[in-house]
């Protein structure tokens, strides 16, 4: 996708593209994620694959409220330094608040992924969670994340891949417009099955691959999530309003009898600096 001159360099869901007024509403979504079962295995599985110490160096690129920074700090304390990259000033704030209130010595800092504001190989972890999806040049910030890290430093890339998105039920021509709108807004949507080709071709070293299905709960289903998707279709001129609202009927009707099914797969994989 990174080739084509007229893909925007970040997705629509890229945290940098939302407003001030509408960053509650992702905020709301990525706490649901948060909070999923799927995301939390895939998460236990690859920190326990990248085994971060205490004393050791690490970065979590595109923190978002950090969340995940939290956990990196921990498992490096009390000598270790955890840093929480991301480029939204309100999603950083978030993400201060919350270590403040959890007691976590875990910082944030503005940067970029294509730019990331720290010294060569002075790194000994970086996590990369659900953010190459939303970039036009992933394999840029794969050898940004790569030059960061010291020899024998270890990485974890985690992405989406929204060519398994599935919903159900719903109008098949309605449901096929959702997901050709999700496509469109990624501007990598095929970001998980490429993560082990950009680290090899970083000449980085591949240790472990994983993966999770995230299957919504017909209780606990993400709405946040689906309004945005189905928004940005309609805008997309996608999807009619009729449409759209047909949809969220079809989906509240399931979800309330246990019948809603939406997944989407994400993929991990865990590699190393050679020494």
């Amino acid at each position: 996708m990174g080739e084509t001159s007229d893909i925007r360099p970040t997705s629509e869901f890229h945290a940098r593209n939302f407003a001030t007024a509408d960053v509650d509403r992702l905020v709301e979504g990525l706490d649901a994620q948060d909070a999923a079962d799927g995301v939390r295995r895939l998460r236990a599985w690859a920190q326990n694959a990248l085994d971060p110490r205490p004393g050791e160096h690490v970065i979590d690129v595109g923190s978002g409220t950090g969340t995940q920074t939290l956990a990196l700090a921990a498992a490096v304390a009390p000598s270790g330094d955890a840093l929480g990259i991301e480029a939204n000033p309100v999603m950083r704030e978030v993400a201060e608040r919350r270590a403040t209130a959890a007691g976590s010595p875990a910082r944030f800092l503005d940067g970029d992924a294509l730019v990331l504001p720290v010294p060569d190989a002075t790194v000994d972890v970086v996590w990369c969670e659900r953010v190459l999806q939303h970039l036009s040049e992933p394999d840029k910030a794969v050898g940004e994340i790569a030059r960061v890290l010291r020899p024998g430093g270890r990485v974890a890339l985690i992405d989406s891949d929204w060519g398994t998105a599935l919903l159900h039920p719903g109008d098949p021509d309605t449901v096929a417009a959702l997901t050709a709108g999700v496509l469109a807004m990624a501007a990598n949507p095929y970001s998980g099955r490429r993560l082990l080709s950009q680290l090899t071709d970083a000449g980085l070293v591949v240790d472990d691959q994983g993966s999770q299905a995230l299957i919504q709960d017909s209780g606990t289903v993400t709405w946040p999530l689906v309004r945005m998707m189905a928004e940005s279709s309609v805008r997309s001129g996608l999807m009619t309003d009729a449409q759209r609202d047909r949809l969220y009927a079809d989906l509240t009707e399931a979800a309330e009898r246990g019948a809603l099914h939406m997944s989407v797969t994400m993929f991990a994989v865990v590699a190393h600096r050679p020494v």
